[in-house]
């Protein structure tokens, strides 16, 4: 009986498996040039509707997009451009960040129009206040406290 079911299990794999369609990885189209100065440009489309192209300098630079259809049954399409800026992607379907309150805008704009605290020019400041000499003078009453003296500067 364990052979039986074995065997079957086998047999029913088998027909799983043929079932499958492979055309999800047969290429349709392909193209690739890569020239002596370094530049590239490569393409490909398969028979489900993926498609991707590129072109760009071999370590310096690349732009391009691919598409596919997403189980639901929607295109996907993303363009991108990668460069010593990083990687950006753009595509419709891409999450946005959400726009920056008011607030915060009327705050870096009274942070662009005003001067920052330059605490160099501040420190040179006080360091220099520090370095004359101090001079002391008598206080006018000095018969009565005559140890005393007043600081002056």
């Amino acid at each position: 009986m364990f052979r039986f079911l074995l065997v079957a299990s086998a047999f029913i794999a088998c027909a799983y498996g043929a079932s499958l369609s492979n055309d999800a990885y047969a290429t349709a189209k392909s193209a690739s040039d890569i020239r002596p100065d370094g530049s590239y440009s490569n393409n490909y489309e398969t028979s489900n509707g993926i498609a991707a192209q590129e072109q760009g300098v071999g370590g310096y630079s690349a732009s391009g997009g691919y598409s596919y259809y997403s189980p639901e049954g929607q295109l996907i399409q993303v363009s991108y451009v990668a460069d010593e800026n990083g990687f950006q992607p753009s595509g419709a379907h891409l999450p946005t960040p959400p726009p920056i309150p008011a607030a915060i805008l009327k705050s870096l704009e009274y942070i662009r129009t005003h001067p920052q605290y330059d605490e160099a020019a501040h420190q040179s400041r006080n360091v220099q206040q520090f370095q004359q000499p101090r001079q002391y003078q008598q206080r006018p009453d000095s018969r009565r406290f005559s140890n005393q003296r007043k600081l002056v500067g």
